[in-house]
């Protein structure tokens, strides 16, 4: 896994602070293993999963939100990962930022990372107000999707 401070750069290369209310941020200095999940009403409605791993949060854009049970397989696209103080961000991103829409909570509250596999695969528990269970995330190579950071969310049969 990279630097936390590295992974960062792509995160504020995209954004201008002095037009935008999205926290800057730095690297965070404790892993507290916190989730958030932000529903991003920007050029198109999806989701985003924010996992705090390592000082970040790495985080994945869901189209079709999260799957709240079991047997729904949902796209995950990997997205930079922002600071851990974006946890708590809820706001407007005004128009011609990067992201501009309106983003709000929609679940958050505590995980457990109980498998990572390679990069490739998530194995986590979540322990929110709406999600909650036996998540993976697994990343997806070829099919009808090109690129390199697909990945699939589901939940696990409990």
């Amino acid at each position: 896994m990279k630097d936390s401070e590295d992974s960062l750069k792509s995160y504020k290369r995209r954004r201008d602070f002095s037009r935008t209310p999205e926290p800057e941020g730095r690297p965070g200095k404790t892993d507290r293993k916190r989730f958030v999940v932000h529903e991003h009403h920007a050029r198109r409605l999806h989701w985003d999963l924010r996992l705090e791993v390592g000082g970040v949060l790495r985080s994945w854009a869901v189209p079709k939100g999260p799957p709240e049970k079991p047997g729904i397989r949902r796209l995950a696209v990997q997205t930079e990962d922002h600071p851990v103080d974006y946890i708590d961000f809820k706001g407007i991103i005004p128009e011609g930022n990067y992201g501009a829409g309106t983003v709000d909570i929609w679940d958050t509250g505590g995980f457990e990372l109980v498998e990572e596999k390679d990069d490739k695969e998530l194995k986590f528990i979540l322990l929110g107000k709406r999600l909650n269970g036996t998540y993976y995330l697994l990343k997806i190579k070829g099919g009808k999707i090109p690129g390199d950071k697909n990945w699939l969310l589901f939940k696990a049969k409990e």
